[in-house]
């Protein structure tokens, strides 16, 4: 793993992959560099916020094609030239250079679906980038429940892309799975502002509020489901007991019953404790993520009961 992540993704790019130019450099870098690889130049300016929003997309899928192409960056305050010969009236612009000439390009911010359709029009299919590919054997770890091994692919992946929102994200909810809610919430803390609402990091945020409020007495969830089930036997219109003991499940890892418990609540009184229930449901559905089983289900339960 650590060999296929060092190859092409994070840090470990292939030098002179994503590079600034000037005017006086330009030809060089684009004109003759495209004689041997494709390149793709992005126009850009700092006052100029949906460049600040391509770019970054621009540079993933150029990582992500592994050397095929490469990516020049302009800025056209500081070397207006370039833009003006080619007749560049508003930015972001992207051109594709070629052997020497310009073969394609568009004006504005597309998302990365189009800018990878934009790149493999000029060098075929782009395939997941070795960042991408662990991210993705990470989380089928996670949601199987090995939180060792997804964490330990976590770290490595953090190792070659530092500050990655997913694996932050991935890694502090194996923390928190593991007891460890110190490291989870240290670790949460280094993410950066721009990334506060990565989903990634906002479900191992709530994971991690959800383990400090559900985190048992003495460590003795058991009891305390015990004890909370004879309480309801009891009174099944005890609405707190109920909402206590969905987090004692949630604290034992019975999130489907958590669920359960939850969705009774808001069956039998929605508007409780100023809809509690519903509002701790949603916490649980962010804390497990959008593609996990409970979370599909329990959104499906949540929707019968509300517009029944």
């Amino acid at each position: 793993m650590e060999a296929l992540i060092g190859q092409s993704g994070g840090a470990a790019a292939p030098a002179n992959l994503i590079k600034d130019t000037t005017t006086q450099t330009f030809a060089a870098d684009v004109l003759q560099g495209s004689l041997e690889t494709p390149v793709i130049v992005d126009f850009w300016a700092p006052w100029c916020g949906p460049c600040k929003q391509l770019t970054p997309v621009l540079e993933k899928v150029v990582k992500a094609a592994g050397g095929k192409v490469r990516l020049v960056k302009l800025n056209i305050d500081e070397n207006p030239e370039i833009a003006q010969e080619l007749r560049i009236q508003s930015i972001p612009a992207v051109f594709a250079f070629s052997r020497g000439q310009p073969v394609d390009g568009f004006v504005g911010a597309l998302p990365e679906s189009q800018v990878k359709s934009f790149i493999e029009r000029l060098i075929g299919p782009v395939g997941p980038s070795p960042v991408e590919q662990a991210l993705e054997q990470a989380k089928v770890a996670l949601e199987a429940g090995d939180f060792q091994a997804a964490g330990n692919l976590y770290s490595q992946i953090l190792r070659h892309a530092p500050g990655e929102p997913q694996a932050i994200g991935g890694l502090a909810r194996c923390f928190v799975a593991l007891g460890k809610t110190k490291e989870a919430k240290d670790l949460l803390a280094t993410v950066d502002p721009k990334d506060a609402n990565n989903p990634a990091v906002k479900g191992a945020t709530a994971a991690l509020a959800l383990a400090e409020q559900a985190k048992p007495a003495d460590g003795a969830a058991g009891a305390g489901i015990a004890e909370l089930e004879a309480t309801l036997a009891a009174d099944p219109a005890n609405h707190q007991a109920r909402y206590d003991l969905a987090m004692a499940l949630y604290a034992a890892g019975r999130n489907d019953q958590a669920v359960d418990a939850l969705i009774e609540i808001i069956r039998r009184d929605r508007k409780w404790n100023d809809e509690a229930a519903r509002l701790q449901l949603l916490k649980l559905f962010e804390a497990f993520g959008p593609t996990n089983p409970v979370t599909s289900a329990g959104r499906r339960k949540l929707s019968s009961v509300l517009f029944s």
